[in-house]
């Protein structure tokens, strides 16, 4: 019975670093666009991966449609920018001018994810 118990929480565990760090949910790719639609619901961005302009304003609306405390927030490391997701809302973020480079955007907590590539 304990052999079976331990098996079962390997098994979990295993999963866990699955579903969290290791799948890669059909990353969608978003085709170059300075003005784009993100989808943030069931643990992940919709599309995943953006396509962006170097040197021209990048518009982006981001739908929160998951009321996990996770999705409350959107952090693009690499441009020093942040913002707050309202549950229910469009919330707009301008990047101005990002340099040619790719970069992730993140939940704070890191288990939403995407990347831009600014070309």
């Amino acid at each position: 019975m304990t052999l079976a118990i331990n098996l079962a929480g390997v098994l979990l565990i295993g999963l866990i670093i699955w579903w969290f760090w290791l799948s890669r949910p059909g990353a969608k790719v978003q085709a170059a666009s300075n003005e784009t639609t993100v989808i943030v619901e069931d643990g992940v961005y919709t599309p995943s991966v953006l396509h962006a302009k170097a040197g021209t304003p990048l518009t982006l609306h981001f739908q929160r449609k998951d009321p996990s405390p996770c999705a409350e927030q959107v952090i693009f490391h690499g441009l020093d920018s942040s913002t707050f997701l309202e549950t229910g809302k469009t919330t707009t973020v301008t990047l101005d001018n990002p340099p040619a480079g790719e970069y992730r955007f993140t939940c704070q907590m890191q288990m939403y994810q995407g990347r831009l590539i600014v070309d």
